[in-house]
């Protein structure tokens, strides 16, 4: 036998053999309690959600396959060209997890019986690992950790895990010296009309909840999740929050709102929301900056934190986007930052002696961070 055909034959019989072989594989157990079989390399991961959408972005941006909703405003070069393949919300979207080929899925939120048979039902129809993670305040530096592990970029998911626990726990810290007595009255309203509280149990009501203040939209008998124009005169709020400009223009210029309190006082704000929100939309790792917002707006006799700076911080580090001077002053007019001595990031040299993180989005090089980036020792899982 012709010794170049056998070996051709060989050679693909070794390629056929090696392509029908598994990649290696892990065992690994979600929030849900569920355990699945992982690759051992993670390269291309699919969002199932917006809240899982910003946590692969911040980790992980060149392992994100795609978009569920593409963010405001202007992003890293990395990023921007993602096409924009919608939330996994129904079975009917696993033809779509079968034709983009990703190595998981991640889905972050409330983990609840019915979202684990969702993905148990997804996974089973693709053979897509289908990975639930909590994605609540309490348990968020835990998934910036595990997740920053499950794609090959601990250092990253640590270090912004160390960021996180310091946001939360800066913020509980300062509560803590806070009386309990004529606590802010805040009614954060959703929608163009504002007429969307922000119920028990949303994420939005838990963000406010954190910052320890008082949600009209709590009181018993709220009703629906829409509200009318006279309940919230009938709140008569403190402070309100608009998550739409077009809201927080009709309380500005609408004479119907004129008798409110917050209205009244100038105690109307607008949530930022570029990227992506800072007290929700969506319910992410994205309301960490929100943190240091909310304890400042409600708090500022207390608060010693210089936001903008904090901003401009935390766009470098999570986002890679470095936002300008012009850009926080235009973000602060309507969020009621106050303004600050602090040097912002925009001004410092370049010629720092801070180093990215390694994996970091793509930023502003040789910037020393501001962002804390280590984690007390206290504060370690044990």
């Amino acid at each position: 036998m012709p010794f170049r055909p056998f070996a051709a034959r060989l050679a693909a019989l070794s390629l056929a053999v090696l392509a029908a072989t598994p990649a290696l594989s892990a065992e690994y157990t979600d929030s849900a309690g569920r355990r699945l079989i992982l690759p051992d390399h993670i390269n291309r991961v699919m969002a199932a959600n917006t809240s899982a959408e910003v946590l692969v972005y911040v980790l992980a941006p060149d392992k994100l396959i795609g978009w569920v909703q593409r963010p405001a405003g202007a992003l890293p070069p990395k990023v921007k060209h993602l096409p924009v393949i919608g939330p996994i919300a129904d079975p009917g979207a696993a033809a779509a997890i079968t034709r983009a080929k990703p190595d998981v899925v991640i889905d972050v939120g409330d983990v609840t019986p019915d979202r684990a048979a969702f993905a148990d039902q997804i996974t089973q129809a693709t053979g897509t690992p289908y990975i639930l993670l909590d994605g609540s305040f309490d348990r968020m530096a835990t998934m910036l950790r595990i997740t920053g592990r499950l794609l090959d970029v601990a250092d990253r998911g640590d270090d912004l895990a160390g960021s996180a626990e310091h946001a939360i726990n800066a913020l509980r810290g300062n509560l803590l010296i806070q009386s309990a007595i004529g606590r802010p009255r805040v009614y954060y309203g959703r929608g163009a009309s504002g007429l969307e509280p922000a119920p028990p149990g949303s994420p939005a009501a838990s963000a406010i909840g954190n910052a320890g203040v008082i949600n009209v939209a709590n009181l018993p008998d709220t009703g629906t999740r829409a509200v009318t124009r006279q309940q919230i005169q009938q709140w008569n709020p403190d402070i309100i929050i608009a998550e739409s400009p077009t809201f927080y223009r009709a309380l500005l210029h609408d004479p119907g709102w004129r008798d409110l309190a917050a209205v009244r006082n100038k105690h109307v704000y607008l949530e930022p929301a570029a990227p992506f929100g800072w007290i929700d939309d969506p319910p992410g790792v994205n309301r960490l900056i929100g943190l240091y917002w909310l304890s400042v707006l409600f708090y500022p006799s207390a608060n010693q934190n210089d936001v903008r700076s904090l901003a401009q911080d935390f766009y470098d580090k999570f986002y890679g986007i470095t936002l300008t001077d012009n850009q926080i002053e235009a973000i602060a007019e309507t969020a009621g930052i106050p303004a600050s001595d602090t040097p912002h990031l925009a001004d410092l040299p370049l010629g720092g002696t801070g180093v990215a993180p390694a994996n970091a989005p793509p930023g502003r090089g040789g910037v020393m961070p501001q962002m804390p980036t280590t984690t007390p020792s206290y504060l370690m899982p044990k």
